[in-house]
């Protein structure tokens, strides 16, 4: 494979804090019932409308929630988070292979470069690929295929890596080899009924699924 698409939220970074503690912000400002941190992190991965619909089931509130949400995630939540242990190296020794890099993530484009430059990865990436703070390209599937568009890449030699299965079956629906990791928030029964065609139990296991023998592939 001579590109990879990855993630963001479960796959490069862990954002658990600052997204569910965001989540609870919204919640307590709407004067509903607060779930614990580790009662939303099913919220961590799939577009987060679609999750906060199913919390306060309906529209209107969703569409509130999600502004009070963004009131505190802009500035804080998004730096509550940290990048998994060992992707720093990976990625270096993906790029020293000569292989194409891009972050294709659900979260708004605007939220995703300010996480990916805090971590100092925006030189490891051509671009980065998110949604519209309207909800345009949130759903995975159509995000990857402008993404294709856009670099021009041949979805039979491009991989998604991703945590959840909104990843597998975007990749699935566009042709690209799906490969699911564990280390995230999706489960390996979520991950294999998506589609995933490989599955990587730890960030390390990442080199062996990319056609790199090892890390030190880098040097």
């Amino acid at each position: 494979m001579t590109t990879i698409f990855f993630d963001l939220d479960g796959t490069l970074t862990d954002p658990k804090p600052g997204i569910t503690r965001s989540i609870q912000y919204a919640l307590r400002r709407l004067d509903r019932a607060m779930p614990s941190e580790d009662e939303l992190t099913w919220c961590i991965g799939p577009p987060l409308r679609a999750s906060l619909q199913k919390l306060l089931g309906g529209d209107e509130l969703a569409d509130r929630a999600l502004a009070l949400y963004r009131e505190r995630f802009a500035d804080i939540g998004l730096y509550e988070n940290e990048i998994y242990p060992g992707i720093a190296d990976i990625l270096a020794a993906l790029a020293a292979s000569r292989r194409r890099l891009f972050v294709a993530t659900s979260k708004p484009h605007i939220y995703a470069e300010r996480i990916i430059a805090h971590f100092g990865l925006a030189g490891r990436f051509e671009r980065v690929f998110g949604s519209e703070l309207d909800g345009t390209r949130a759903d995975k599937t159509e995000l990857l295929r402008d993404a294709l568009r856009a670099t021009d890449v041949d979805p039979s030699r491009a991989t998604m890596i991703g945590d959840r299965s909104h990843d597998m079956i975007g990749a699935r629906n566009n042709g690209m080899t799906a490969i699911g990791v564990l280390y995230g928030y999706g489960s390996q029964n979520e991950l294999v009924e998506a589609g995933a065609h490989q599955i990587c139990a730890t960030p390390d296991k990442l080199i062996e699924h990319t056609g790199i023998r090892s890390i030190d592939a880098r040097d």
